[in-house]
């Protein structure tokens, strides 16, 4: 591997792992950073790599809260072994929208929005919407504020959320925890239900890229396979970092910030657009 490749792929780990949990939109970063950060490599390959590196980060709530998350820990008594068995379900149940409605449309999408004027439109409509959202939610009292509230009803309406994220510059933490918080759900509850269902749908769709990827008769080489292993890991070990500053984050503030960086930046993506014509 090119020692130039090997920094890239460094640098859009970093993005990844910082992205993907901050409810920025972590494809449409990377759509947004391959127009600056040119890999060595074919366009079949980046798509599949800016959703294949995102296993990184998903490995890196499945290490965080692996106790959480384990029906089978022998730390934990029946009932609470039944609760987590309870929560796996109902993750199960919120991922079956976006299954269901992204898997015939995905190779629409990746045609007509993996682009950059779509994900500079999705960043400033979803930043408002964050604004908007906060402002409402300031007088409002959650009612599922522990992991144990959150009913079948509550997960497959979350689910229904992530649809919206199939659009890059979406945000599929921020789609799912906006509307964790409009249906009821803590900003705390609603961001760990969006970490535990990015964990089935990122590797669902990481399997689906990668199929596709070998099956139009493409193959990973030694460069393309240190490439996506390099940006993998490093998402990883920065999604570590980024998990806990958003959790910490969150206790006091809410996510308006977010919303004015998509704004500012979608405002400033669309100018650069205009001025490249």
């Amino acid at each position: 591997m090119a020692i130039a490749d090997f920094f890239k792929a460094i640098l859009l780990g970093i993005i990844e792992g910082i992205t993907e949990w901050l409810p920025i939109s972590s494809t449409g970063h990377l759509i947004l950073a391959d127009e600056f950060i040119k890999l060595n490599a074919t366009e079949e390959f980046m798509t599949m790599f800016n959703v294949v590196i995102q296993l990184g980060a998903i490995m890196a709530v499945v290490v965080l809260y692996f106790n959480k998350l384990n029906p089978f820990s022998l730390s934990k008594t029946k009932d609470e072994s039944k609760q987590t068995w309870s929560l796996w379900f109902k993750v199960i149940v919120a991922i079956i929208p976006s299954a269901i409605i992204g898997l015939p449309l995905d190779d629409w999408l990746d045609e007509n929005f993996h682009h950059f004027l779509p994900v500079a439109i999705m960043l400033i409509v979803y930043g408002v919407a964050f604004i908007l959202v906060e402002r409402y939610n300031k007088t409002r009292i959650p009612k599922v504020t522990e992991l144990s509230q959150i009913t079948y009803q509550f997960a497959l309406m979350v689910g229904f959320f992530q649809v919206l994220a199939l659009i890059p510059g979406t945000s599929r933490s921020g789609a799912t925890i906006l509307g964790g918080i409009l249906i009821g759900g803590s900003r705390f509850v609603s961001a760990e239900f969006s970490f535990f269902l990015g964990i089935p749908t990122m590797f669902g769709a990481s399997l689906l890229k990668i199929v596709k990827f070998l099956a139009s008769g493409n193959h990973f080489d030694f460069n393309s396979t240190m490439i996506l292993l390099t940006g993998t890991i490093v998402s990883f070990v920065v999604s570590i970092l980024a998990i806990k500053f958003l959790m910490n984050y969150i206790k006091k503030n809410d996510f308006s910030v977010f919303g004015w960086y998509r704004i500012i930046l979608g405002v400033i993506l669309i100018g650069y657009w205009v001025i490249s014509l």
